[in-house]
């Protein structure tokens, strides 16, 4: 088990979370090697050896360190990039450059200079004037890369619309209107510069329902197959993005990785198999569904302040600054009192951070045992967007990283000091 209670206290992937708030300080990120491995092994089970001709590329803005690249590497994914810093980052672990592809709406000319230098397995192209801005880095350094057009395939799905990325009054992707699509894709397919190597959607995070993943793959083939018409050109991949939902709290919907993976491949191979070509390369990318619930968030406790009739404010020394989620799109998370884990959760509280913001709130009305100063909490499914996320905001420094693996521990990222902090800065 990677969370279980012994003798009152949480642990989770065999280490003692009291012991390690108290070597490392908290806040404190905590994230579970033994988990991220079981999910990629899932991956794995459920696409990568199931299907032959297919790719799973994480998507690393969920949670991105030196570390993270090693373990995805070991894994056997590719890795998804948005910047030019997760480039680098990458690169500085040693990520193989074939197996990261880059995304991202307004990649600038610095970005895709590095993207071409590092010689990276796909650029996925995301406005209409990327192509010319990466047709003239490859003419100026005489490469040629391969490239994706992601589209917006009109598709709105069940989630807040801060990630919802699908539906076409969207910042992502290339809008299906005829004359825009098809000059573009002929432009890329008649380059001196680029492969065309396929298209891809995806339409935002935390989904439950496979439904909205098939339409916006019939929107997709169609393109294919009108391309084929038009240019007699067969496009060789297939990108259906990620945003597989997790359980947050005990009222979401988590589905395996095949409910919506195996709809998809019988109709892509279906497609394939009518117009008698090979089936298309098809990737995915997971991010958050990997790392969501291999992470938790570790706070001291501090003030309690209770409003007779109203509420109980239960503070902590973290919060917006770690965790902006639950302010910036009402994210809902669990919470256990880490040093009292075998107590019965009699009280209802708020829990809240230090930031100087009403809105800096955790969890409203969160069930857990009756807490007080000197406590530790435990803040579940926090492995994604926490660290990623993470701000300086009222000048609070970054919590550090810690990888835990049966009952060792090890720091990833150092706690930032305030030295760290204002280093930059200049009187």
């Amino acid at each position: 088990m990677i969370k279980e209670e012994k003798s009152g206290v949480l642990y989770f992937d065999g280490c003692n979370t009291v012991e390690l708030a108290q070597k490392y300080g908290t806040p404190l990120y905590v994230m579970s090697e033994t988990f991220i491995s079981k999910k990629c092994a899932e991956v794995r089970a459920a696409f990568l050896d199931k299907y032959e001709r297919t790719r799973a590329a994480y998507a690393a803005k969920a949670f991105m360190t030196l570390a993270m690249c090693k373990i995805i590497e070991r894994e056997g994914l590719c890795i998804d990039v948005v910047s030019g810093g997760e480039l680098y980052t990458a690169v500085k672990a040693g990520f193989p450059s074939e197996k990261i592809e880059f995304n991202g709406n307004n990649k600038s000319v610095e970005e895709i200079e590095m993207a071409v230098d590092y010689n990276i397995g796909r650029i996925i192209i995301d406005g209409l004037d990327e192509l010319s801005l990466i047709e003239n880095v490859c003419k100026a350094k005489g490469k040629k890369i391969n490239v994706l057009y992601r589209i917006t395939p009109g598709v709105k799905s069940d989630a807040h619309d801060y990630i919802v990325t699908g539906k076409k009054d969207s910042k992502f992707g290339i809008p299906l209107d005829d004359n825009i699509i098809f000059p573009a894709i002929e432009k890329a397919v008649k380059s001196e510069y680029v492969n065309l190597m396929g298209l891809h959607f995806h339409l935002g995070s935390q989904l439950s329902d496979n439904k909205p993943y098939l339409t916006a793959l019939e929107t997709t083939l169609k393109i294919m197959k009108d391309v084929m018409d038009k240019y007699g050109y067969v496009i060789p991949e297939i990108n259906v993005g990620g945003g597989f939902g997790i359980s947050y709290t005990e009222n979401d919907v988590s589905r395996a990785y095949s409910y919506f993976i195996d709809p998809m491949m019988e109709r892509i191979e279906r497609f394939a198999a009518d117009l008698n070509i090979e089936r298309p390369v098809v990737t995915i990318e997971p991010g958050r569904s990997i790392v969501a619930e291999s992470g938790i968030t570790l706070y001291s406790v501090g003030a309690v302040k209770e409003i007779p009739g109203i509420r109980k404010y239960v503070s902590v020394d973290g919060g917006m600054t770690d965790n902006i989620r639950p302010a910036l799109y009402q994210a809902k998370y669990e919470a256990l009192a880490a040093n009292k884990a075998g107590e019965a959760k009699s009280d209802t509280v708020t829990i809240c951070g230090k930031c100087c913001e009403s809105g800096d709130i955790l969890i409203k009305d969160a069930q857990v045992a009756s807490l007080e100063r000197g406590d530790i909490l435990a803040v579940f499914s926090t492995g994604a967007y926490g660290y990623s996320m993470a701000s300086n905001y009222n000048k609070n420094t970054l919590p550090a990283v810690v990888m835990v693996k049966d009952g060792e521990s090890k720091v990833i990222v150092k706690r930032q000091t305030y030295d760290d902090m204002i280093k930059n800065e200049i009187m």
